[in-house]
Protein backbone atom coordinates (compact mmCIF):
# COMPACT_ATOMS: atom_id res chain seq x y z
CA UNK A 1 0.00 0.00 0.00
CA UNK A 2 3.00 2.54 0.70
CA UNK A 3 1.62 3.11 4.34
CA UNK A 4 4.98 2.96 6.92
CA UNK A 5 2.64 2.25 9.37
CA UNK A 6 0.91 -0.55 7.49
CA UNK A 7 4.65 -2.03 6.80
CA UNK A 8 5.30 -1.88 10.68
CA UNK A 9 2.49 -3.67 11.67
CA UNK A 10 3.14 -6.21 8.84
CA UNK A 11 7.13 -6.50 10.49
CA UNK A 12 5.41 -7.09 14.02
CA UNK A 13 3.16 -9.83 12.89
CA UNK A 14 5.74 -11.41 10.39
CA UNK A 15 8.86 -11.08 12.85
CA UNK A 16 11.39 -11.28 9.71
CA UNK A 17 14.83 -10.93 9.94
CA UNK A 18 15.76 -9.14 6.85
CA UNK A 19 12.82 -6.20 5.45
CA UNK A 20 13.27 -4.81 2.01
CA UNK A 21 11.63 -1.81 0.78
CA UNK A 22 11.39 -1.17 -2.89
CA UNK A 23 11.09 1.32 -3.51
CA UNK A 24 11.65 3.97 -0.41
CA UNK A 25 10.46 6.90 -2.50
CA UNK A 26 6.98 5.52 -2.39
CA UNK A 27 6.91 4.92 0.77
CA UNK A 28 4.74 7.50 2.63
CA UNK A 29 3.85 8.24 7.15
CA UNK A 30 0.58 9.12 7.46
CA UNK A 31 1.29 11.48 10.23
CA UNK A 32 2.76 13.96 7.45
CA UNK A 33 0.41 15.88 5.33
CA UNK A 34 3.33 15.77 2.15
CA UNK A 35 3.62 13.29 -1.04
CA UNK A 36 5.41 10.47 -0.84
CA UNK A 37 9.00 11.12 -2.55
CA UNK A 38 9.53 14.57 -0.99
CA UNK A 39 12.22 16.08 1.37
CA UNK A 40 9.94 15.47 4.63
CA UNK A 41 8.48 12.04 4.05
CA UNK A 42 12.08 10.59 2.44
CA UNK A 43 13.20 11.95 5.75
CA UNK A 44 10.75 10.71 8.28
CA UNK A 45 10.46 7.52 6.79
CA UNK A 46 13.59 6.62 6.52
CA UNK A 47 14.60 7.47 10.30
CA UNK A 48 11.88 5.31 11.12
CA UNK A 49 12.92 2.09 9.71
CA UNK A 50 16.36 2.62 10.84
CA UNK A 51 15.39 2.90 13.77
CA UNK A 52 13.34 0.32 13.64
CA UNK A 53 16.04 -1.83 12.62
CA UNK A 54 18.66 -1.08 15.43
CA UNK A 55 16.02 -1.03 18.23
CA UNK A 56 14.46 -4.56 17.14
CA UNK A 57 18.23 -5.84 15.59
CA UNK A 58 16.78 -6.39 11.73
CA UNK A 59 18.57 -5.65 8.73
CA UNK A 60 16.67 -3.42 6.39
CA UNK A 61 17.01 -2.63 2.66
CA UNK A 62 16.31 0.68 1.23
CA UNK A 63 16.11 0.59 -2.96
CA UNK A 64 16.25 4.05 -3.81
CA UNK A 65 15.82 5.35 -7.21
CA UNK A 66 18.80 6.92 -9.26
CA UNK A 67 19.46 9.50 -11.79
CA UNK A 68 20.18 8.53 -15.10
CA UNK A 69 24.05 9.39 -14.26
CA UNK A 70 23.54 6.59 -11.59
CA UNK A 71 23.47 8.75 -8.88
CA UNK A 72 21.19 8.41 -5.69
CA UNK A 73 18.16 10.41 -6.71
CA UNK A 74 16.41 12.50 -4.46
CA UNK A 75 17.97 14.61 -1.56
CA UNK A 76 21.31 13.61 0.43
CA UNK A 77 19.20 12.98 3.30
CA UNK A 78 18.95 9.27 2.84
CA UNK A 79 22.82 9.05 2.23
CA UNK A 80 23.16 10.62 5.74
CA UNK A 81 20.70 8.48 7.31
CA UNK A 82 21.69 4.87 6.49
CA UNK A 83 24.74 2.96 7.59
CA UNK A 84 25.54 1.68 3.85
CA UNK A 85 24.84 2.58 0.69
CA UNK A 86 25.49 0.30 -2.30
CA UNK A 87 24.97 1.27 -6.05
CA UNK A 88 24.38 -1.50 -8.85
CA UNK A 89 25.50 -0.45 -11.93
CA UNK A 90 25.25 -2.08 -15.52
CA UNK A 91 24.78 -2.03 -18.69
CA UNK A 92 21.34 -1.45 -20.89
CA UNK A 93 22.67 -4.63 -23.17
CA UNK A 94 23.76 -7.03 -20.79
CA UNK A 95 27.30 -7.47 -19.70
CA UNK A 96 29.10 -7.52 -16.55
CA UNK A 97 27.48 -5.96 -13.86
CA UNK A 98 29.21 -4.05 -10.80
CA UNK A 99 27.81 -3.50 -7.60
CA UNK A 100 30.15 -0.63 -5.98
CA UNK A 101 30.26 0.07 -2.15
CA UNK A 102 29.95 3.99 -1.99
CA UNK A 103 29.12 4.43 1.83
CA UNK A 104 30.16 1.94 4.98
CA UNK A 105 30.42 2.61 8.08
CA UNK A 106 31.65 -0.56 8.97
CA UNK A 107 34.17 -0.99 6.53
CA UNK A 108 36.39 0.90 3.82
CA UNK A 109 34.10 2.35 1.12
CA UNK A 110 35.57 2.20 -2.80
CA UNK A 111 34.60 -2.02 -3.02
CA UNK A 112 32.96 -3.72 -6.00
CA UNK A 113 32.02 -6.91 -6.86
CA UNK A 114 31.95 -7.38 -10.42
CA UNK A 115 28.88 -9.85 -11.14
CA UNK A 116 27.32 -11.57 -14.70
CA UNK A 117 24.03 -12.85 -15.46
CA UNK A 118 24.08 -16.33 -15.74
CA UNK A 119 20.67 -18.78 -16.31
CA UNK A 120 20.95 -19.58 -12.02
CA UNK A 121 20.78 -16.34 -11.51
CA UNK A 122 23.47 -12.87 -11.01
CA UNK A 123 26.90 -14.46 -9.71
CA UNK A 124 29.90 -12.89 -9.02
CA UNK A 125 32.88 -13.42 -10.95
CA UNK A 126 36.13 -14.14 -9.46
CA UNK A 127 38.34 -12.79 -12.02
CA UNK A 128 37.07 -9.55 -13.34
CA UNK A 129 40.15 -8.54 -15.36
CA UNK A 130 40.14 -12.08 -17.57
CA UNK A 131 37.00 -11.37 -18.21
CA UNK A 132 36.99 -8.20 -19.77
CA UNK A 133 40.23 -9.32 -21.60
CA UNK A 134 38.45 -12.72 -22.79
CA UNK A 135 38.27 -11.23 -26.19
CA UNK A 136 40.90 -9.25 -26.49
CA UNK A 137 41.88 -9.23 -30.76
CA UNK A 138 45.73 -9.91 -30.64
CA UNK A 139 48.13 -7.96 -32.70
CA UNK A 140 45.65 -5.70 -33.75
CA UNK A 141 46.40 -1.50 -33.89
CA UNK A 142 45.30 0.70 -31.12
CA UNK A 143 44.29 -2.11 -28.99
CA UNK A 144 46.36 -1.21 -25.11
CA UNK A 145 45.48 -3.14 -22.13
CA UNK A 146 45.49 -0.21 -19.24
CA UNK A 147 45.44 -1.46 -15.69
CA UNK A 148 43.22 1.10 -14.15
CA UNK A 149 42.18 1.21 -10.22
CA UNK A 150 38.28 0.81 -9.53
CA UNK A 151 37.87 1.78 -6.07
CA UNK A 152 40.11 -0.50 -4.02
CA UNK A 153 40.33 -3.51 -6.49
CA UNK A 154 43.16 -3.18 -9.65
CA UNK A 155 41.24 -3.95 -12.53
CA UNK A 156 42.44 -4.32 -15.99
CA UNK A 157 40.65 -3.30 -19.09
CA UNK A 158 41.04 -2.81 -22.98
CA UNK A 159 41.17 0.90 -24.71
CA UNK A 160 40.73 0.64 -28.51
CA UNK A 161 41.61 3.24 -30.83
CA UNK A 162 40.47 4.14 -34.31
CA UNK A 163 41.72 7.43 -36.14
CA UNK A 164 40.59 7.39 -39.68
CA UNK A 165 40.64 10.68 -42.52
CA UNK A 166 38.09 13.00 -41.79
CA UNK A 167 36.59 14.35 -44.28
CA UNK A 168 34.51 16.89 -42.48
CA UNK A 169 35.57 20.41 -41.35
CA UNK A 170 35.56 19.36 -38.07
CA UNK A 171 36.80 16.00 -37.47
CA UNK A 172 35.08 14.10 -35.39
CA UNK A 173 36.17 13.14 -31.58
CA UNK A 174 33.94 10.59 -29.93
CA UNK A 175 34.61 8.53 -26.80
CA UNK A 176 32.92 5.37 -25.19
CA UNK A 177 33.44 4.56 -21.36
CA UNK A 178 36.23 7.29 -21.17
CA UNK A 179 35.22 10.92 -21.11
CA UNK A 180 34.25 12.49 -24.00
CA UNK A 181 36.27 15.89 -22.64
CA UNK A 182 39.08 14.35 -21.43
CA UNK A 183 39.26 12.06 -25.14
CA UNK A 184 39.78 15.43 -26.82
CA UNK A 185 42.46 17.12 -24.34
CA UNK A 186 44.58 14.14 -25.05
CA UNK A 187 44.35 14.29 -28.74
CA UNK A 188 44.68 18.32 -28.73
CA UNK A 189 48.47 17.42 -26.73
CA UNK A 190 49.30 14.83 -29.21
CA UNK A 191 48.58 17.09 -32.30
CA UNK A 192 50.69 19.89 -30.40
CA UNK A 193 53.44 18.61 -28.06
CA UNK A 194 54.29 15.01 -29.87
CA UNK A 195 53.54 15.98 -33.62
CA UNK A 196 51.01 13.27 -34.39
CA UNK A 197 48.73 13.90 -37.36
CA UNK A 198 45.22 13.77 -35.84
CA UNK A 199 44.15 17.45 -36.27
CA UNK A 200 42.46 16.54 -39.88
CA UNK A 201 41.45 12.90 -38.71
CA UNK A 202 38.35 11.57 -36.82
CA UNK A 203 39.54 9.90 -33.15
CA UNK A 204 37.20 6.59 -31.93
CA UNK A 205 37.89 5.57 -28.50
CA UNK A 206 36.41 2.97 -26.47
CA UNK A 207 36.71 0.71 -23.43
CA UNK A 208 35.82 -2.84 -24.48
CA UNK A 209 33.24 -4.84 -22.52
CA UNK A 210 30.60 -2.23 -22.01
CA UNK A 211 33.04 -1.02 -18.67
CA UNK A 212 34.01 2.75 -18.31
CA UNK A 213 37.30 4.41 -16.63
CA UNK A 214 36.61 7.82 -14.63
CA UNK A 215 40.59 8.28 -13.58
CA UNK A 216 42.99 10.15 -15.43
CA UNK A 217 45.61 7.12 -15.04
CA UNK A 218 44.12 5.85 -18.57
CA UNK A 219 45.74 9.00 -19.97
CA UNK A 220 48.74 7.33 -21.12
CA UNK A 221 46.58 3.99 -22.30
CA UNK A 222 44.84 6.45 -24.90
CA UNK A 223 47.80 7.90 -25.83
CA UNK A 224 49.57 4.51 -26.77
CA UNK A 225 46.34 3.71 -28.54
CA UNK A 226 46.08 6.47 -30.39
CA UNK A 227 49.73 6.51 -31.57
CA UNK A 228 49.46 2.80 -32.48
CA UNK A 229 46.35 3.23 -34.46
CA UNK A 230 48.22 6.74 -36.54
CA UNK A 231 51.03 4.22 -37.32
CA UNK A 232 49.26 0.89 -37.56
CA UNK A 233 51.62 -0.97 -35.49
CA UNK A 234 50.07 -3.64 -32.77
CA UNK A 235 51.39 -2.99 -29.62
CA UNK A 236 53.07 -6.40 -27.46
CA UNK A 237 50.82 -8.51 -26.40
CA UNK A 238 52.40 -8.89 -23.10
CA UNK A 239 52.32 -4.91 -22.30
CA UNK A 240 49.77 -3.04 -19.66
CA UNK A 241 50.17 0.12 -20.26
CA UNK A 242 49.24 3.56 -17.01
CA UNK A 243 50.03 6.89 -16.43
CA UNK A 244 48.40 10.80 -16.25
CA UNK A 245 49.12 13.07 -19.17
CA UNK A 246 49.14 16.48 -18.41
CA UNK A 247 48.46 19.95 -21.11
CA UNK A 248 52.08 20.43 -21.09
CA UNK A 249 52.74 16.60 -22.30
CA UNK A 250 53.87 15.47 -19.17
CA UNK A 251 53.50 11.94 -17.35
CA UNK A 252 52.56 12.10 -13.85
CA UNK A 253 52.53 9.57 -11.29
CA UNK A 254 49.52 7.87 -10.56
CA UNK A 255 48.59 6.39 -6.86
CA UNK A 256 48.37 2.53 -6.36
CA UNK A 257 51.05 1.91 -8.91
CA UNK A 258 52.61 -1.62 -6.96
CA UNK A 259 48.87 -3.42 -6.93
CA UNK A 260 48.03 -2.33 -10.59
CA UNK A 261 51.46 -3.86 -11.17
CA UNK A 262 50.82 -7.25 -9.20
CA UNK A 263 47.20 -7.72 -10.63
CA UNK A 264 48.75 -7.31 -14.35
CA UNK A 265 51.10 -10.21 -13.62
CA UNK A 266 48.72 -12.19 -12.59
CA UNK A 267 47.35 -12.56 -16.39
CA UNK A 268 51.06 -12.92 -17.52
CA UNK A 269 51.94 -9.42 -18.77
CA UNK A 270 55.53 -9.12 -18.69
CA UNK A 271 56.19 -5.47 -19.45
CA UNK A 272 54.60 -2.34 -18.59
CA UNK A 273 54.63 1.25 -19.45
CA UNK A 274 54.33 3.73 -16.88
CA UNK A 275 55.34 7.33 -15.23
CA UNK A 276 58.82 7.61 -14.71
CA UNK A 277 58.09 8.83 -11.30
CA UNK A 278 56.46 5.86 -10.66
CA UNK A 279 59.94 3.76 -11.49
CA UNK A 280 62.11 6.22 -9.49
CA UNK A 281 60.18 5.75 -6.50
CA UNK A 282 60.41 1.43 -6.51
CA UNK A 283 57.07 1.03 -6.54
CA UNK A 284 57.96 -1.79 -8.81
CA UNK A 285 57.44 -5.47 -8.04
CA UNK A 286 59.87 -7.72 -9.02
CA UNK A 287 58.93 -10.04 -12.24
CA UNK A 288 57.93 -7.29 -14.45
CA UNK A 289 60.21 -5.45 -16.52
CA UNK A 290 58.94 -1.74 -15.94
CA UNK A 291 59.67 1.66 -18.25
CA UNK A 292 59.43 4.72 -17.36
CA UNK A 293 58.34 7.93 -19.59
CA UNK A 294 57.78 11.50 -18.53
CA UNK A 295 56.49 12.64 -21.67
CA UNK A 296 53.65 11.72 -24.28
CA UNK A 297 56.27 12.09 -27.17
CA UNK A 298 58.67 9.90 -25.60
CA UNK A 299 55.53 7.27 -26.11
CA UNK A 300 54.84 8.56 -29.64
CA UNK A 301 58.38 8.04 -30.75
CA UNK A 302 58.68 4.89 -29.42
CA UNK A 303 55.92 3.54 -31.42
CA UNK A 304 56.80 4.97 -34.47
CA UNK A 305 60.70 3.79 -34.22
CA UNK A 306 58.70 0.91 -33.67
CA UNK A 307 57.00 0.68 -36.89
CA UNK A 308 59.68 2.37 -38.52
CA UNK A 309 62.06 -0.57 -37.68
CA UNK A 310 59.36 -3.36 -38.81
CA UNK A 311 59.21 -1.57 -42.07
Amino acid sequence: TGELDALEAAVLKADPSIIAVDSVQTMRANDLESAAGSVSQLREVTARLVTMAKQQGRTVLLVGHVTKDGSLAGPKVLEHLVDVVLAFEGQRSGGPRVLRGIKNRFGASGELCVMEMTRDGLREVSDPSALFLAERPKDVPGSVVVSSADGARPLLLEVQALVTPSAAPNPRRIATGIDGTRLSILTAVLAQRAGLPLRDRDVFVSVAGGASIEEPAADLAVVCALASSVVELAMPADLVVFGEVGLAGEVRAVPRCTPRLEEAMKLGFKRALIPKANVDRDEVPPGIIAHGVSHAREVAAWIERKARDRD
